[in-house]
């Protein structure tokens, strides 16, 4: 891996460790709402975060491309 790829695969990496983060703050306040009867909010919440997976999925991946190590 390059100085270039390594110091990249790193900063996605905090990246998706923050966003990470975030959805769980997300699904405890999404919790909280719906447990107070807001169900649309609530749904709102949960497919914001269907798509914060579905991008987490796509940072993973280019994460893994960037450390393989090639011959």
């Amino acid at each position: 891996m390059t100085n270039s790829n390594e110091t990249v695969a790193d900063v996605l990496e905090l990246l998706l460790l923050n966003q990470q983060a975030i959805v769980a703050g997300l699904e405890e306040v999404a919790l909280w709402i719906e447990a107070r009867g807001s169900l649309e909010t609530h749904d709102n919440i949960v497919t914001a975060l269907g798509a914060l997976d579905t991008n987490a999925g796509g940072i993973t991946a280019a994460i893994e491309k960037l450390r393989q190590i090639h011959p």
